[in-house]
């Protein structure tokens, strides 16, 4: 049977992700007998063996690895499906417009070409309302895909652009964020390799699917918590150029000379049919 249902999906993930019935079981809310059976059944009706078990653990087989890709992929389409029509309907809470899109932007993206777009589209005629939704790095890919996002302001190459249709709308240079008093910040410019591997000054870590990168940087998960790290001389990070709208007293933002240009994008799902979207895509094509 090649017809999987989404409560399948939702087990399996679990699973997937924590490596362990226990765990996921009581991720689910559910006893772990009947989960254990559950994959069993899923994994007979496929003729394909999904998890290698043993006194060690749970570990995944290649054919589990293309389950859990695949199945979060189908999970996030569908929980897209959902919102979207809840939103084209109006049905998110009482009282909502009809008419609405959700706009997805880094929380340090730049200020000024936010305002100009949604000043040129708010002055269309029948302008849909917009929501702009402030995200962490690179939550505007995750958003888009489950349906939390209608459209999204992307930067490559720190966003994936894969599977989305998209429009370039401005190129910048990069900055390093330090701390005013550290003897980096005198400098009128600096590269790469100099801010590589600063025992005292480790680079900031942002989550992505949930987890962090190695490393010995502080973890962050919002612009203000980095701002205070980067003040009390604990941490740096790595910006586009327009960033400098918010930086604080206490920050020195030096230009990187060979770091490459971060290219910002208005990006949508491909399939979309929205008339809304396709007025806003126009209006930022044209700033």
């Amino acid at each position: 049977m090649d017809t999987l249902e989404t409560r399948e999906l939702r087990y399996f993930l679990a699973v997937a992700e924590e490596l362990h019935f226990g765990r996921a079981a009581e991720r689910l809310g559910m006893a772990q007998p009947p989960l254990s059976r559950a994959i069993q059944q899923l994994e007979r009706r496929l003729g394909v063996r999904l998890l290698e078990r043993n006194r060690r653990g749970v570990a995944l087989t290649g054919a589990g690895e293309i389950l859990l890709h695949e199945g979060r992929a189908a999970l996030d389409a569908t929980a897209a499906a959902a919102r979207r029509t809840r939103r084209a309907g109006g049905a998110d809470t009482p009282g909502d417009p009809r008419n609405r899109l959700v706009l997805a932007v880094k929380a340090a993206a730049s200020h000024e070409l936010l305002l100009k777009l949604l000043d040129a589209y708010a002055a269309e005629p029948d302008a849909a309302e917009i929501e702009v939704l402030p995200s962490g790095t690179c939550e505007q890919e995750e958003m888009l895909r489950d349906g939390r996002a209608d459209v999204a302001l992307m930067h490559a190459p720190y966003n994936s652009l894969a599977g989305f249709d998209s429009e370039e709308l401005l190129s910048e240079g990069q900055i390093a964020i330090l701390p005013a008093g550290h003897p980096l910040a005198a400098h009128r410019t600096l590269s790469l390799a100099d801010i590589t591997d600063l025992p005292d000054l480790p680079l900031a870590r942002w989550p992505r699917h949930g987890t962090y990168p190695p490393g010995p940087g502080p973890e962050v998960r919002d612009q203000t918590q980095l701002a205070q790290l980067i003040a009390l001389g604990r941490t740096m990070a790595v910006f586009p150029d327009s960033a400098r709208a918010w930086l604080w007293a206490e920050h020195a933002a030096v230009p990187l000379t060979d770091a490459p240009p971060v290219v910002t994008h208005i990006a949508w799902p491909a399939h979309s049919r929205s008339l809304a979207l396709a007025r806003l895509i126009r209006t930022a094509t044209q700033l």
